[in-house]
């Protein structure tokens, strides 16, 4: 079966977000080809000639991060190469997820210069949906933390500080595959997804927690708090607070600005030790132009599903 048997394939609004306003009240969600945040980038304001596609479609990026399918559960407009999946029949939410998975499974086959426009609606589809998929239950994260996010002082006033003045580095250690036996030890990899773990081995850690690792190599500034001790390959740069009290919030703030620094490097430009302990980062910084670690903290403890970390 193929996604044209079970879905009506449509284009999608084409538009841009610079051309629309942004508006929180309305509750219009406008889809770009990203593979983040159900791929919303924005809430916007309705536009007077153009209908919103109805909650319960599914959106799928043809370029950019292609095949990201999402379900989206509010009503919504779309940028450019989206293309809305309606069913045919009525699924249940489950299967709709189901779907989505299985079309995501087919992106190694595309890439920034192959996109799926005209190969989409011939994508292949299990013919029948497993028990499991309406059987197991989908439980949704809850937050308590539905206000706005404690305000930051304006970038342009924060302090500039090297990684190698915050941390004292550790390299990684190459493990043979031969030696990489399953086991429960996490041994961290240049990925870019599930904290960096790329499998469970049976060998001792040889880093402990509380700390944050940097992909020097394949997926190149990558970077993940570690909250429990870990093998990490060379391909991998072990960061310890040097000299102040890292935690899991503070540590969650400023693996957003180093991974900000990411479009600097490339496979081809590896972020090596010697780079990253020179390469400036911008922080917070308190009357005294240390780095603010209370207001970071803070922060990071403020926003939306913060308190299911």
């Amino acid at each position: 079966m193929k996604v044209k048997d079970l879905f009506t394939l449509c284009p999608g609004n084409s538009l841009e977000l610079m051309h629309i306003g942004e508006s929180k009240s309305t509750g219009i969600n406008f889809v770009s080809r990203t593979a983040q945040n159900n791929g919303v980038v924005a809430e916007v304001e309705l536009q007077e000639s153009i209908e919103p596609f109805s909650a319960g479609y599914i959106s799928v990026a043809l370029g950019g991060s292609v095949l990201s399918a999402f379900v989206q559960l509010k009503p919504f407009y779309t940028a450019f190469h989206i293309m809305i999946l309606k069913p045919n029949k009525e699924l249940t939410l489950a299967e709709k997820l189901y779907y989505c998975m299985c079309i995501q499974s087919n992106a190694y086959r595309y890439s920034y210069g192959r996109q799926a426009n005209k190969t989409l609606r011939d994508i292949e589809l299990p013919d029948t949906i497993p028990e499991w998929v309406n059987n197991t239950p989908i439980i949704p994260y809850k937050t308590k933390n539905a206000g706005s996010a404690l305000p930051l002082s304006d970038v342009t006033d924060w302090g500039e500080f090297t990684l190698g003045k915050l941390f004292s580095f550790v390299k990684g250690k190459r493990l043979t595959k031969e030696n990489m036996l399953d086991g429960n030890t996490n041994y961290l990899g240049a990925i870019s997804e599930n904290n960096g773990v790329r499998q469970l081995i049976d060998a001792p850690a040889i880093h402990r927690s509380n700390c944050i690792t940097v992909n020097y190599n394949g997926s190149v500034g990558e970077a993940f708090y570690q909250a429990t001790p870990f093998w990490a390959s060379d391909d991998v740069n072990v960061l310890y607070a040097n000299g102040w009290t890292l935690n899991k919030y503070n540590a969650l703030f400023i693996i957003t600005v180093i991974k900000a620094n990411r479009y600097k490097f490339s496979y081809g430009r590896k972020w090596t030790m010697e780079k990253m302990k020179k390469s400036l980062i911008k922080l917070p910084v308190t009357a005294k132009g240390s780095p603010d670690w209370d207001v970071m903290e803070q922060y990071i403890k403020t926003l939306p599903y913060s308190d299911r970390i």
